[in-house]
């Protein structure tokens, strides 16, 4: 078990990334479960925006579940008492990545979010952000 860790949110690199100080140390994380659009993807932006209006220069529960292969640690992350990585789901800034879900009541979220058109799901066709990294890559 992996200690929850109480920091203060510093940066924000995009919708699904933080920067966080920990006991004087700075710790990249990265949420949990989410994927954000990419910066050049449409929402890309607007769902940095909502993670930092969420987050930054609040005080964050970090619970980490592991390390990634960038070496970030990958984390739940409660700011000020509001859940994150669902909050970002429920927005519509983020997709639920299927490859790494644990939580299963966060596809009912989306669900609603996709239903409502929020946020991404405005899009006719929104590009799930691992598809649109795969397809730049070339």
């Amino acid at each position: 078990m992996i200690a929850i860790l109480m920091c203060l949110v510093v940066g924000v690199a995009d919708g699904d990334t933080l920067t966080v100080l920990c006991n004087g140390s700075q710790v990249k994380i990265r949420l949990s479960e989410i994927d954000a659009p990419e910066k050049r993807q449409p929402f890309g932006n607007r769902s940095k925006q909502s993670l930092s209006g969420m987050c930054l220069q609040k005080k964050a529960k970090i619970k980490p579940q592991t390390k990634d292969r960038y070496g970030r640690t990958v984390a739940r992350v409660i700011c000020d008492g509001v859940d994150a990585n669902e909050e970002q789901i429920k927005r519509g800034m983020a997709w639920i990545y299927d490859k790494y879900v644990r939580d299963q009541s966060l596809y009912s979220i989306q669900d609603k979010a996709r239903a409502s058109k929020i946020g991404l799901w405005a899009d006719n066709k929104p590009i799930k952000p691992w598809e649109y990294r795969r397809e730049n890559k070339r």
